[in-house]
């Protein structure tokens, strides 16, 4: 499984991509907005892991302008991010987030959140 990981933050990206290697994932990484709609359309992840506060392009405009594409779509993001009020989480699923994940997490654990919340997404689909 190929999952884009998109934060400006090069400690998260790290941190993010050591774990979920040791995991036996496939990871790529993105620096800002810009570089994560490019990647996600060139490396067609089966999964983004996307940041919600980034210069320029924030991960909300990210995950609407994923949702609206044909290519990219169907893809599930899973948003990470420090904000955790109410409204964020409503924020980001309106506009089609599938998944919300607050800052900080456990990194160790977080191959186990990514698998659980897709195996749980797939059988509503079923």
């Amino acid at each position: 499984m190929k999952i884009l990981v998109v934060d400006d933050e090069e400690n998260i990206r790290k941190l993010v991509k050591y774990n979920l290697i040791l995991d036996g994932f496939e990871v790529v990484l993105a620096v800002d907005g810009k570089d994560g709609l490019e990647k996600a359309v060139s490396e067609k992840p089966d999964l983004i892991l996307l940041d919600i506060m980034m210069p320029e392009i924030d991960g909300l405009e990210v995950c609407s302008r994923l949702k609206k594409n044909p290519d990219t779509r169907d893809i599930p993001i899973f948003m990470l991010s420090a904000k955790g009020q109410m409204q964020d989480l409503e924020d980001a699923y309106e506009i089609g987030a599938d998944n919300y994940i607050t800052k900080p997490f456990d990194v160790e654990k977080l191959s186990e959140i990514i698998m659980f919340k897709l195996n749980k997404m797939k059988n509503k689909q079923v």
